[in-house]
């Protein structure tokens, strides 16, 4: 996983690269623009994932977090670790969940993935617009 997240983002920065080249050096195409914005949010949803399973993994919830109960002196009943969605909780008696993993981490997550499946698909139909479309010749 650490690899993974190494490797997502370092394709991150080398597709912010290309795009920051592909808009300074004109003309550039919207689909092959699309396609390597697709590259940026796909891999950084890649790294923020890996972020978060290590935090999960590494950074859960241990007994002795738990252990402090709840204000009303529940008792520890589970910690729950989980991949996906990312969360890692201790569940008490009373009811009562303390999560240790931010929600924000699954919600990076699933807006950059469904940002890179939007702008794989605007790629798609701008690349076959301009295959269909009729060359105009001067």
């Amino acid at each position: 996983m650490g690899m993974l997240m190494l490797i997502g983002l370092a394709t991150a920065v080398a597709s912010i690269v290309t795009v920051v080249l592909m808009l300074r050096y004109p003309p550039v195409s919207a689909s092959r623009l699309c396609a390597v914005l697709v590259l940026v949010s796909g891999s950084l949803a890649v790294a923020v994932y890996c972020y978060g399973w290590f935090s999960v993994l590494l950074g859960g919830p241990f007994p002795q977090s738990c252990g402090d109960g709840t204000a009303s002196d529940a008792e520890l009943v589970r910690i729950e670790q989980e991949a996906w969605p990312l969360r890692s909780a201790c569940v008490y008696a009373d009811g009562a969940t303390v999560e240790h993993v931010s929600m924000s981490i699954s919600v990076l997550v699933c807006l950059l993935a469904g940002l890179a499946i939007v702008l794989a698909c605007a790629s798609a139909v701008l690349h076959r617009r301009v295959r269909s479309s009729p060359v105009h010749l001067r």
